[in-house]
């Protein structure tokens, strides 16, 4: 083995949370800093241009590509469960969406016994993240954040045609749902500026690497965390095939994701005592609610067939292609600039709920068997239904002490009745809509599940044998206090019991935001750094005077 490296601090993962802890450090601490990526550069052009985020979700290379455990609530289908393996993680090859959550998915993490997390805690760290152009009032957004979140470039006909329809049916056009209120229907808001993604990487790890106090080794897979007594002092990884150890003098900071850092704290003797017996690993630390408390968005989609409008299924084939590509290649605009998803609803499926609880997505584009993958032939559109909160939990657990063997990923989809429940009723709301006269005249017909799938067993049978992952896990190393039998990590992301080891991922989310994950692996790597360097909260945001 080579002689260690010493660093102060050692960050695993250069994910999205990753990235803004290693940026911020930077910017504060003189010291140094390490970062180690398992994965390659960011240099892949499915990275950067937004439409080729198709070709990333299915590249090993760039995307970890976890299986599933086959279950009841996929029929008992495997299914692929995107992460990132690059710089950036999960940021560099997600579908762009900027969403931040409901205030009350945040009012209540502070309430399960995580203060400094309310909505009012966590917005000032939102607004320092983001500089939000075009986009909501001053009280809501940041102008002047590395993370640049933008608009719709240009109305899409269809999109707007959808939206039309969802307000006959009384669902409001709302024009920032991370704003004052979530409920209603938008264009979706997204992390493209100027025809290219806007990375984690790229807004908050380059600018430390040119800093100068931050090292970044890329292809560094780390095999086990190192400790002494029940404090953490390092990581062992492998880099070429050859063995490495680096030390850490002040703390470990541990954002390898939902998935891979709960199989992390697993191999190295973090985690249930009967797990670490079976895998013959020497205890440091039993906490059992590593790995538990997996949570994720599962979502079943409907398929149409268009007439009397362009879909993007046409606009990238044949001669329109070539077309889409000079105009993209000169001016960053076009269907290459498109984020998969271009409009969000957020409604309740019962009308006495106080916010919304589904959601419906659509995008003029269209995927066999639903799947972002290659388009369909004939000009498609694609509604997308799920539950912003799903119940049922599921677990991570390491297979063997070898981290090359992947875990054992089981989210246990529509395990509870309010789940299969609320994704009916998703689904029957995305059909109210598309029937709406305003986007009814350019449906040729369903084309999928079609409308002889129209009973509730029928449309959940069509949910669990079509259905797919909306790529949002989160709990694994759940964030609580420490006499709650599956808190990993405190309030400050500090792993109970163990010293000089915090995690910084959405691993630590206690209870699924309404929303999806890639705002709030960055607000939670934000509140991190802050931890770290020892930095007083922001002051909470002034919300008597927001409402």
């Amino acid at each position: 083995m080579i002689t260690p490296r010493v660093f102060d601090y050692l960050i695993i993962g250069a994910g999205s949370a990753g990235s803004v802890v290693a940026g911020r450090l930077s910017e504060q601490y003189p010291g140094t800093i390490c970062v180690l990526e398992a994965g390659p550069s960011d240099r892949h052009p499915s990275i950067h241009v937004p439409a080729a985020v198709v070709y990333a979700l299915g590249n090993p290379k760039i995307n970890w590509m976890y299986p599933t455990l086959p279950h009841w609530g996929t029929a008992g289908r495997e299914l692929i469960q995107s992460r990132g393996k690059t710089l950036g993680g999960s940021g560099s090859i997600n579908g762009h969406v900027y969403t931040r959550g409901h205030r009350s998915d945040f009012d209540n993490w502070a309430a399960m016994g995580n203060p400094g997390w309310s909505y009012a805690d966590v917005l000032p760290y939102f607004r320092r993240n983001e500089t939000c152009i075009g986009i909501g009032s001053e009280l809501y957004r940041g102008r002047e954040g590395p993370f640049t979140i933008t608009a719709m470039d240009e109305p899409d006909p269809l999109a707007e045609a959808f939206m039309d329809a969802a307000e006959t049916l009384g669902i409001p056009r709302n024009a920032d749902y991370n704003g004052e209120e979530q409920d209603g229907i938008s264009y979706v808001q997204r992390s493209i500026h100027r025809g290219r993604r806007v990375s984690p990487a790229r807004a908050f790890l380059y600018p430390a690497m040119r800093r100068g106090n931050t090292e970044v080794l890329t292809g560094a897979l780390v095999t086990r965390l190192l400790f002494e007594g029940r404090r953490a002092v390092g990581a062992v990884f492998i880099r070429d095939g050859v063995e490495h150890t680096i030390r850490a003098r002040k703390e470990v900071i541990l954002s390898a994701g939902a998935i891979a850092t709960p199989q992390l704290l697993q191999i190295s003797g973090i985690g249930s005592p009967d797990l670490l017996a079976k895998l013959g690993v020497p205890a440091v630390h039993a906490l059992p609610g590593v790995g538990e408390n997996l949570s994720d968005h599962y979502a079943a989609r409907i398929v149409l067939k268009i007439r009397g409008a362009t879909s993007v299924n046409q606009r990238t084939r044949g001669l329109p292609l070539v077309a889409e590509l000079l105009r993209y290649a000169a001016f960053r605009r076009g269907a290459l600039t498109l984020s998969p998803t271009l409009v969000y609803c957020f409604w309740k499926s019962q009308s006495w709920q106080p916010f919304g609880d589904i959601q419906v997505s659509f995008t003029p584009a269209s995927y066999p068997s639903g799947i972002w993958s290659g388009l369909d032939r004939f000009p498609g559109a694609t509604m997308a239904c799920w539950q912003q909160r799903p119940k049922s939990r599921g677990h991570v657990r390491a297979l063997s002490p070898d981290v090359r063997v992947k875990p054992e990923f089981f989210p246990n989809y529509l395990g509870e009745e309010d789940d299969r429940r609320s994704i009916v009723c998703a689904m029957r709301l995305a059909r109210r809509i598309a029937r709406q006269p305003a986007f009814a005249r350019f449906v040729e017909e369903e084309h999928w599940p079609g409308p002889a799938v129209d009973d509730d067993a029928a449309l959940l049978d069509h949910a669990r044998e079509t259905g797919n992952t909306t790529y949002h896990p989160i709990g694994t190393c759940r964030m609580g206090p420490g006499d709650h039998p599956s808190s990993v990590v405190d309030p400050q992301l500090r792993v109970h019991g163990i010293d000089a080891l915090r995690v910084a991922d959405c691993s630590v989310i206690p209870e699924m935001l309404a929303a999806n994950t890639n705002a709030a692996a960055l607000l939670i790597g934000e509140k991190a750094a802050d931890f770290v360097l020892g930095r007083p909260p922001l002051a909470p945001a002034d919300l008597w005077r927001a409402d």
